[in-house]
């Protein structure tokens, strides 16, 4: 058993949280905002989760959509590391059939000479987009192409990660660097570590094959709450232990939100869920301002997938939301809840992450 690997994927509790807390930023821009500011505010998340007590912070891969701000993964980890000392960072997730799996290894191999230790890497088998965006990501016509080949994708990304292609692979004498190649090469020093590997998904797919594989598992609850116990638990029926894990790890991703007034926390969730309701009519932009989002005329589907939207999204007074994700975390059994404030500006954002620590008690 890889024990630096199981001390980096399973979190401690904090405080009085029943597990681990952690922080899914997805770099949000809203209506007035840039897409600096919203840069400035992920630092400000990332140094309030380090100072607090919560576990980790990822970032989620999206593309073409103005509202969020989060299409380099790497390239905004990179920056929170400069700005942080201790918290794990990582990719919830990458979306691996947008990339070569030896660019990942790079990319993520540089990460973790970076801030060696805290990196973690999910990666995802969706586009994080549209198909035609997609397509224009993989330079190839086809739009689904990718997701039936993410399996074998994973296992040549681990491959690099790992240094360990076998004499005669087409691929042997190729390395990922930074990585394990330069701790054997004559003088190297270079730590042999590297980012442990999560699946992420929002079905069954990669649920199993997390299982199977013996890897940590990171569920979508925040956008595909319907599909969470069945993932889990086909997950949790499908593990195997593994050199990383000999139980099964599992976070949940869960949109909450607190305020310090009720109406308020509706005000401020009700922005994303307008946000939601123009991305799945083919009009994503910016997040709207709580103003904007109250003035908003809705259809009666639109009104009826708002009300769905919003009851998967816990909000309210620092101790309603506490007893949302106490709930949560009972109904899943989930070993660690990853939080992602859907608001329009920062200081909601970053004042429901404070108000979330004092509710449990968190001090860092």
């Amino acid at each position: 058993m890889n024990v630096r690997a199981v001390d980096e994927i399973r979190g401690t509790a904090a405080g009085d949280a029943p597990v681990p807390l952690s922080v899914l930023d997805l770099v949000t821009v809203g209506s007035g905002r840039t897409a600096t500011d919203a840069l400035r505010t992920s630092v400000e998340i990332a140094r309030l989760a380090e100072r607090r007590g919560y576990h980790r912070h990822w970032v989620a891969e999206h593309h073409s959509m103005p509202g969020v701000a989060s299409s380099s993964p790497a390239v905004i980890l990179a920056h929170l590391a400069a700005h942080t000392e201790r918290i794990r960072l990582g990719s919830g997730g990458v979306m691996l059939p947008n990339h070569a799996p030896l660019v990942i290894a790079e990319q993520f191999g540089t990460l973790e000479a970076l801030a060696p230790g805290r990196v973690d890497l999910g990666l995802g088998r969706a586009p994080g987009t549209d198909g035609a965006t997609a397509a224009a990501l993989r330079r190839s016509g086809r739009q689904n192409e990718g997701a039936d080949d993410f399996p074998q994708q994973l296992a040549e990304l681990t491959r690099f990660l790992d240094d360990d292609f076998p004499d005669g692979h087409p691929y042997s004498r190729i390395h990922a660097v930074p990585g394990p190649v330069q701790a054997t090469s004559p003088g190297g020093v270079q730590s042999p570590g590297r980012p442990p590997v999560w699946l992420l998904g929002s079905s069954g797919f990669s649920a199993r094959l997390a299982g199977v594989l013996g890897l940590p598992f990171a569920f979508a609850h925040h956008f595909s709450a319907q599909n969470t116990i069945p993932a889990l638990d086909l997950y949790r029926e499908s593990f195997r232990p593994s050199a990383v894990l000999d139980a099964p790890y599992a976070l949940i991703g869960v949109a909450a939100l607190a305020s310090d007034d009720e109406k308020e926390a509706r005000r401020q969730v009700l922005t994303g869920a307008l946000s939601m309701v123009r991305l799945r009519t083919g009009r994503p932009g910016l997040i709207p301002t709580p103003e904007e989002a109250e003035q908003y005329a809705f259809s009666s589907l639109e009104r009826e997938f708002v009300d769905s939207w919003l009851s998967n999204v816990v909000h309210g007074t620092p101790d309603a939301v506490r007893t949302g994700l106490d709930d949560l975390q009972k109904r899943t059994g989930a070993d660690e809840l990853m939080i992602t404030a859907n608001a329009h500006g920062a200081k909601a954002r970053v004042r429901s992450y404070e108000l979330i620590a004092d509710a449990y008690g968190l001090q860092g």
